[in-house]
């Protein structure tokens, strides 16, 4: 392989309970391990790598290696910088993979199908949880009378894109939602000709409704498990790393008990999420408590568990017609696309406090009207190029998603030290086959302009959006680099493949990227000496054609394997 993973330069200087109280692994003699006979994807050709703890403290040839205390032959495969997923959340993911699954559904049909074998498989469960609806499936219609029939039990289903949630008659009640419920600022209760709910809730509405009722009705226990198997999962998929992008009350309290019980194996960035308000003083108030949970679990002092920012939902999503559009959407008659949620000065001000506490921001940004009102907003904080007294440094601020944006915004991302975080997994064909009919063939074209932003200079971090979209890297490396679909990897499809990234620059973002674009690449990211030992062990061939065909054979964190569950 000629092409060489880039170094990244180091990164610049740098309330109230529940408190996380930390995992002290128990002190071992320092042991040296050879990992020889593999490829190893570094800054450098090398076929060996020496670990002394937790850190690489040699790569190169095997002949040339220090003396080792233990060997580990690699059979010549690959060796990979661990996966760290840019973009995720984790409890919510956790979760999914208890729930019923419609993804596979084409129509109503398919849906009422799958959610009736769910039923009869869960006779004693006290709701239905599923997951992976898509407003396509049903005609852009979610009604609590399509589901009402199927079982008494409340249903909640959660949209593909987790923007939306679609209950039957059941779970309205339960949620205590009904025609005097007023819609939450930025969301929306879907209702009849009569006022009452219909039964979808969308934007904040599921937000700071739905989810908080699921989660209080899920048990300590369900909680600690769904993080378990989320960390297991992702170990399994070859990530060392997670950027945790929804955190709020429920989900920190949930990870700080289950660190305060055991060691979690994976590195964890956290952003809190700030949900629109009815007052300033209420927007705020939420910042300062990210400020204050950053200023216990910062890079300094909590360097693999931390709050690192804040995260902002500026639109929604275009299947729901819900992003927001610098022109109307192409099938609807109105005058203007759906506003962002959040008026500029609120946002501004909400942004500047974060950032002058030195916590970054990440600003959800799908449509192109949202992009660039996440652009002017970050513009704001952006650091000071001829420095003096009061220069700032960069924060890393961030823009989620970026679907549709206009021809001259990567080059702006660039400039203000942007970092375009991107889900590849959201530009496979198979489910955009709505977008020409909302968006147009003309917009269709701006869609998912990964190389744009790469070649203008702009950092790239590849996250999956999980559970929005499947967590497994080598799929989402495929779409990155084929623009071809991981769902129908039959199809010939393809979306906007001058926008495809090299093999090299997809693995970099999802790697050396993510890290950067959390603060963490001076510990993770790539395989270097003084780095910490985060790589995973990779069946594969350097072709972008043969990515599904990838496997992961071994994880190791911090020198030690996780997957499959270490001997030691």
């Amino acid at each position: 392989m000629n092409d060489q993973l880039p170094s990244i330069q180091n990164p610049f200087p740098a309330y109230k309970q529940p408190y996380c109280f930390i995992f002290l692994q128990p002190h071992y003699p320092a042991m040296k391990t050879l990992f020889r006979n593999a490829v190893i994807v570094s800054p450098f050709q090398a076929t060996s790598l020496l670990v002394e703890d937790d850190r690489i403290v040699y790569i190169g040839s095997e002949h040339d290696a220090p003396a080792s205390d233990k060997k580990v032959d690699l059979a010549g495969r690959r060796v990979l910088p661990g996966f760290i997923d840019g973009h995720m959340h984790l409890l919510l993911f956790g979760s999914s993979l208890s729930k019923i699954d419609l993804s596979h559904c084409k129509s109503l049909a398919d849906i009422r199908a799958a959610i009736r074998a769910g039923a009869q498989s869960r006779p004693n469960a006290p709701r239905l949880f599923c997951s992976g609806w898509m407003h396509s499936m049903t005609g852009n219609k979610a009604l609590s009378s399509m589901l009402d029939d199927l079982d008494p039990r409340p249903i909640f289903i959660d949209a593909k894109d987790l923007h939306s949630a679609w209950c039957n008659s059941a779970a309205l009640r339960e949620l205590g939602v009904d025609a005097s419920t007023p819609d939450p600022e930025g969301g929306e209760i879907a209702r009849d000709e009569m006022g009452r709910p219909s039964g979808l809730l969308s934007e904040s509405a599921a937000v700071t409704i739905v989810w908080p009722h699921v989660a209080r009705v899920a048990s300590a226990a369900e909680k600690l498990g769904y993080v378990r198997d989320a960390v297991r999962a992702y170990n399994a998929a070859g990530y060392t790393g997670m950027v945790e992008m929804a955190t709020d009350e429920n989900v920190w309290s949930a990870l700080c008990e289950l660190r305060g019980r055991e060691e979690l194996p994976i590195r964890l960035a956290m952003y809190w999420l700030i949900t629109p308000a009815a007052t300033e003083e209420e927007v705020l108030a939420q910042v300062d408590r990210a400020i204050a949970l950053h200023a216990l679990y910062s890079r300094e002092t909590s360097p693999d568990f931390r709050i690192a920012g804040i995260k902002v939902i500026c639109d929604g999503v275009v299947d729901a017609c819900t992003a927001a559009l610098l022109q109307p959407y192409s099938s609807l008659r109105t005058v203007s696309s759906p506003e962002p949620l959040w008026e500029p000065g609120i946002l501004r001000k909400a942004v500047q406090r974060a950032d002058a506490a030195g916590l970054q921001c990440a600003l959800h940004a799908i449509g192109d009207a949202a992009v660039r009102l996440a652009i002017d907003t970050l513009e704001t904080v952006a650091p000071r190029r001829n420095g003096g007294a009061g220069a700032s440094l960069s924060r890393r601020h961030r823009i989620e998603h970026l679907e549709l944006t206009s021809p001259g915004d990567a080059a702006r991302l660039a400039a203000l030290g942007i970092t375009a975080s991107i889900q590849p997994v959201h530009a496979d064909p198979a489910i955009l086959r709505a977008w020409p009919r909302l968006l147009g063939a003309e917009r269709c074209r701006r869609a998912f302009a990964y190389r744009e932003f790469h070649d203008h200079g702009a950092k790239l971090a590849i996250g999956t959006d999980s559970p929005t979209a499947p967590h497994l890297p080598f799929r989402n490396l495929y779409t990155a680099t084929t623009r071809r679909s991981a769902r129908e990897p039959e199809s010939t499809e393809t979306v906007n493949p001058e926008f495809a990234l090299t093999l090299l620059q997809a693995v970099s973002a999802a790697t050396a990227g993510s890290a950067y674009s959390c603060f963490a690449d001076d510990v993770t990211g790539s395989l270097e000496v003084g780095k910490k030992a985060d790589f995973v062990v990779v069946e594969m061939d350097w072709d972008a054609e043969r990515l599904l065909d990838a496997r992961v054979c071994e994880t190791y964190f911090g020198g030690k394997r996780v997957f499959p569950e270490s001997e030691d």
